[in-house]
């Protein structure tokens, strides 16, 4: 419950048959109460009782936290569009004694720039700080206090972590990326931002460089982006001496110098084989290589590990493209520059880092302790929609058009004054969200221009409250007002994550792992002894005689697999079709006996069941006997209530008298299958069956003479 109540206000129970119906708001509470009120009145018009209930726990938040929150939205300017009636938030926090804490600090305003005497400049101009700068530092210099006092997180009774932060802005911009720089300088692990665009990530612009300087070498101003990437990493006086003077290319000038011992021998080593590759490897691969011999490793250690996750998107991309496209590398460097592809991290497991994200994308998430930097600013107007719909209008609504200002009738302002205030309370609502977030601390600052925040923004809503209930405190770096609450409840579970265990590990978790020996290659029945002389295709030298039976035999062996699936009536017209075709190079005669011999096989009554649907041709079977695993297919199964019937052609011998003449490697070969099938089915009697097809001859196997086999 406590996981959905940023987005939940009623549960409506129905009647005494203890059923529910869930009602949750969304982005627009209003259509949550006309479906409410819709719930209500189907109930009660079916006879059933109709009892809202208020979900005011919260299972995230001190009560320090949701008292803020409560007293931020009792101003009737900050609780329109909050709800669909007027009914007050009110929170019951139950983490009851637990410590919480909410700041607010001043607001960032620009520094008074002073004019200096035109004389003075360069060398004596003041330096200026943007209030967003001033503010970043602010809350990466707290930040990393934080880390270096092992600053308490109380009701935890632990030090805080990087990833116990988050710091919520409304939108991605200056702001945010200046924040991470500030985080980065301070030594302070961050996850950089939620969302990105591929192509505009330095690690894929270098990679990208590196394809189009195997497309085109001649590229000079390419050539010299790559050379000064970190996947070559020449340094800028080394660039100049190998550019400056040069009468052809930058890649003429390099391969010239990199034929002799110097700063260039590896730098031209490294591109002449990304060449080489490149001409024929697709884009995955090619790139995949790059990374994995040292380009991965080369680009962290100067981006660091924020450049890891647009390599790996890259490394997606190629993939994504390679099983649509022709996989060429132009091509796909095309389709990347084309497409700019965003990207969205996961924020959930950034692992130890601080994270910077947009309330909107934040919505479901929470942390120990946030800080809302981006609140003196309200939603600007200057990108007013153009066109409005008269959507009050019962029959025939207007489309409205008002490019500018000076066209506008007293219809369409009143549209976007309604349009506005939709905004508004959007704006609003997020601001619900930003604070819920926060589990433990809530940090609020901000950065404005020199008229200060804006009127009815998310800082002057905030800062009443704050200051109706905290108190004021004198800082280094200015007045701030705080509100907090004690740790009065015992500390959290939590705390157990910083325990040692006292017993230690066993030899095994410090050993390598063995190496495991790889499972023999799986063997074939019918080669389970290579010594057998009998699976020879002839017996005796090879004649044209045995040449034209053992056609005959494919052939009553393809008949078998393909005919049982047809109609009686049917059998023997497809049979000649299939007979007469002339690769097989038959002959009237040599046809009408083989379609007699099989049709033989089909219509004796004893193997009937066989070549019915129900039974399966070319059953697959795999299974270990003794040291040996096996691998093979039984020409045709069929599976009884009480047996389980099997039986093998043989295309390459003459049939025997009687089961005694039956050569040993058929019958361990059966032996197998009987076997493994006994394992499957331990209950049935399994009956083996040879089918030799010259001269279309069955002969079943008397078990006994199986069961002696020994197969080691």
């Amino acid at each position: 419950r406590g996981r959905v109540e940023e987005n939940t206000r009623t549960v409506f129970a129905v009647g005494d048959e203890k059923q529910s119906i869930y009602s949750f708001q969304g982005a627009d509470p209003y259509e949550f109460g006309r479906m409410s009120e819709y719930f209500e009145k189907r109930v009660t018009d079916a006879g059933s009782e109709f009892t809202p209930l208020q979900l005011i726990t919260s299972f995230r938040s001190t009560n320090a936290v949701l008292k803020t929150v409560d007293v931020v939205f009792d101003n009737p300017v900050a609780f329109d569009g909050l709800s669909f009636k007027d009914e007050k938030v009110l929170h019951k926090s139950h983490r009851q004694g637990e410590a919480g804490l909410v700041e607010l600090w001043r607001p960032e305003l620009p520094e008074s720039i002073i004019d200096a005497d035109p004389w003075d400049a360069p060398l004596d101009r003041l330096s200026f700080k943007s209030p967003q700068t001033k503010l970043a530092e602010r809350i990466a210099t707290t930040i990393k206090g934080w880390f270096h006092n092992n600053e308490i997180l109380k009701s935890k009774g632990r030090p805080i972590r990087p990833d116990d932060i988050l710091i919520l802005v409304r939108r991605r911009g200056v702001f945010a990326d200046e924040m991470i720089r500030q985080l980065k300088l301070n030594g302070v692990e961050v996850a950089g931002s939620d969302r990105m665009v591929l192509t505009d990530q330095i690690a894929v612009e270098d990679l990208m460089a590196l394809g189009n300087f195997c497309l085109l070498p001649e590229d000079d101003l390419n050539t010299a982006t790559l050379l000064k990437s970190p996947l070559i990493g020449i340094n800028e006086g080394q660039l100049l001496e190998l550019a400056n003077g040069r009468t052809k290319t930058i890649w003429a000038e390099l391969k010239k110098l990199g034929q002799k011992d110097g700063p260039y021998k590896d730098a031209f080593k490294i591109l002449s084989g990304h060449l080489g590759r490149a001409d024929y490897q697709p884009p995955y691969e090619f790139f995949a290589d790059v990374l994995n011999k040292g380009g991965r490793k080369q680009l962290m250690a100067r981006l660091g590990t924020d450049a890891e996750d647009p390599m790996d998107e890259f490394l997606s991309l190629a993939l994504q493209f390679e099983r649509t496209h022709t996989p060429s590398l132009q091509g796909f460097l095309h389709w990347v520059k084309s497409g700019a592809t965003e990207i969205k991290r996961d924020m959930e497991i950034t692992g130890a880092k601080v994270r910077i994200m947009t309330v909107h994308g934040a919505k479901g998430l929470e942390a120990n302790i946030v800080f809302l930097p981006d609140t003196c600013a309200k939603p600007a107007h200057q990108h007013d929609n153009k066109i409005h719909w008269e959507i009050d209008a019962k029959e025939n609504p207007l489309v409205l058009w008002s490019p500018v200002k000076e066209m506008r009738t007293k219809q369409v302002n009143k549209l976007i004054e309604n349009s506005r205030a939709l905004r508004e309370r959007e704006y609003r609502r997020l601001l619900y969200v930003a604070m819920t977030r926060a589990a433990d601390r809530l940090y609020i600052g901000g950065y404005a221009s020199e008229n200060g925040p804006a009127e009815g923004s998310w800082y002057e809503l905030m800062e009443s409250a704050v200051k109706k209930l905290g108190k004021e405190i004198k800082t280094p770096a200015g007045t701030i007002w705080r509100y907090d609450l004690k740790q009065q409840a015992d500390v959290g579970k939590d705390a157990m994550i910083l325990e040692v265990p006292t017993t230690p590990l066993p030899d095994w978790a410090l050993n390598p792992a063995t190496v495991e020996q790889a499972p023999a290659r799986p063997l074939s029945p019918s080669i389970i002894d290579a010594g057998d002389s009998a699976i020879g295709p002839f017996d005796g030298e090879p004649n044209k005689s045995n040449a034209m039976a053992f056609k005959r035999g494919l052939a009553v062996h393809k008949l078998l697999e393909i005919l049982p699936s047809l109609d009686k009536a049917a059998r023997t017209k497809a049979g000649e079709r299939w007979l007469a075709q002339a690769a097989l190079g038959l002959t009237q005669s040599e046809i009408t006996e083989i379609l007699g011999e099989t049709m033989a096989v089909l219509d004796n009554e004893t193997l009937a069941p066989l070549f019915t649907n129900n039974a399966m041709a070319e059953a697959p079977i795999i299974g270990r006997v003794g040291e040996h695993i096996i691998s093979g297919r039984i020409d045709r199964l069929m599976v009884n209530e009480d047996e389980v019937m099997i039986i093998d052609y043989k295309t390459n011998r003459q049939p025997p008298e009687n089961t005694a003449e039956i050569h040993p490697a058929y019958l361990r070969q059966m032996a197998i299958y009987k076997t493994l099938l006994a394992e499957i089915y331990p209950k049935r009697r399994i009956r083996a069956f040879l089918l030799w097809t010259h001269g279309a001859k069955t002969m079943e196997i008397p078990p006994e003479q199986l069961d002696g086999i020994t197969i080691s």
